[in-house]
């Protein structure tokens, strides 16, 4: 009999699941058509709940060495969240009176989607990128970039050379260490007595609410809600000052954190009232888990109903993007050629490739002009508003949207 895993956060043994999605490859091993045939590496994909700190989390199976050192994603093909960056940016450089004495450092900087706009506008930068090909990218925009994983060592040697930060930045970065307590204890190290950390992560909440288990996958490690979040950032005397609840990726969180001993950041009143709302819907209780498992084979059965029926009607399904999210659908689902013809990205990257497990192959945009689907199958739903408004002319010739989540609807 195999031991339970232990939380990341408190060490507890785990032992509920939340949800079980069998196994696949990682969500960003796009293969190349030449080694289509060749054995891919799929692990198993199993979310937890600590009974005891309530994170919601996976084994760290797959290392972070082998998903992120060649990484796939690049920030900056989606308008939405360049806006969100730009927004973000002007927004702390008068928000925190920033200025060419200050640092800006962003861990997981990708290719400079952010740290643009403060080079920009003449404020101090650094990207920590464990990329190396898209770390380049970041510095073709004239951001400097240093190639590697953080921690606390690395905040120690940044701060020991006078690089110490006045804000730090980690969006969507947090989920994806499986050393916690080492990333937070290189955050502390590695601010100023009175600088500030800005973290985004998708909310939990908003997972389990809007029935999005497509945002579960290998690079995931972690799934926070405020109280767990705090919880991992109290242990290392860093103080959440402000929360704000933005809409990207489905609902996500943007705390703002201070050293503990801070005492020139009040707290809002925003912290004790999301606190308070966690609290009320149970998110430090089981049963507010427990119905998600079924909740998502109701959504898996939709989804290939709707495609089912699509391809006995003869209507042609072609997808649009490739984001991790999409393959955890498609290989869930266990979509392939036989129900989505191909998908297209904007991502050269990805452009030529196929889908890791489905093989669905990778093409430009271009090919939906080319072969006018009747319906297009939209993957990263979170961005459906500005794909809806890039490919309208598909209604052109009756072709029409597809969104699988919540759950799968035509969208008129």
């Amino acid at each position: 009999m195999t031991s339970a895993p232990a939380c990341r956060a408190c060490a507890a043994p785990l032992h509920f699941v939340l949800i079980d999605l069998g196994v696949m490859p990682p969500c960003e091993s796009y293969v190349s058509v030449d080694r289509r045939h060749e054995t891919e590496l799929w692990y198993p994909l199993r979310v937890f709940v600590c009974e005891d700190c309530y994170l919601v989390q996976i084994e760290a199976l797959v290392s972070p060495q082998a998903i992120f050192s060649e990484y796939a994603y690049f920030s900056s093909y989606s308008e939405t969240w360049l806006k969100h960056a730009q927004r973000f940016a002007e927004r702390t450089i008068e928000r925190f009176n920033l200025d060419s004495n200050s640092l800006v450092v962003e861990l997981g900087s990708n290719d400079g989607y952010l740290l643009q706009y403060f080079v920009a506008a003449g404020t101090g930068a650094l990207g920590i990128e464990p990329a190396g090909n898209v770390a380049a990218a970041a510095t073709r925009r004239n951001v400097p970039t240093e190639v590697a994983f953080f921690g606390e060592g690395l905040g120690r040697r940044l701060a020991g050379e006078g690089r110490a930060a006045d804000v730090i930045v980690a969006n969507n970065v947090l989920a994806q260490v499986p050393d916690l307590h080492d990333f937070v204890s290189g955050l502390r190290a590695l601010l100023k007595p009175r600088g500030v950390v800005s973290i985004e992560f998708p909310h939990v909440v908003r997972l389990i609410d809007g029935n999005q288990f497509d945002t579960i996958y290998h690079e995931h490690f972690s799934y926070f809600s405020l109280l767990a979040a705090e919880r991992v950032f109290a242990r290392h005397d860093l103080r959440c000052f402000d929360v704000e609840e933005l809409p990207t990726h489905g609902g996500s969180l943007r705390l703002s954190l201070c050293h503990a001993a801070d005492d020139t950041k009040t707290t809002h009143d925003t912290v004790a009232e999301l606190e308070g709302r966690e609290r009320a819907i149970g998110v430090e209780r089981l049963p507010v888990y427990a119905q998600f498992g079924e909740r998502v084979k109701m959504t898996k059965q939709g989804i290939l109903q709707f495609l089912n029926q699509a391809k006995r009607d003869g209507r042609r399904v072609a997808g649009y993007g490739a984001p991790g999210k999409g393959n955890t659908l498609l290989n869930y689902c266990g979509i392939g050629t036989d129900l989505i013809d191909f998908t297209v990205d904007r991502n050269p990257y990805k452009q030529g490739k196929l889908l890791p497990g489905s093989k669905i192959p990778v093409h430009h945009p271009d090919k939906i002009w080319e072969t006018k689907p009747d319906y297009l199958f939209i993957l990263p739903w979170n961005l459906k508003d500005e794909i809806i408004e890039q490919m309208g002319a598909i209604r052109a010739w009756g072709g029409r949207f597809v969104i699988p989540i919540p759950q799968v609807a035509v969208i008129p």
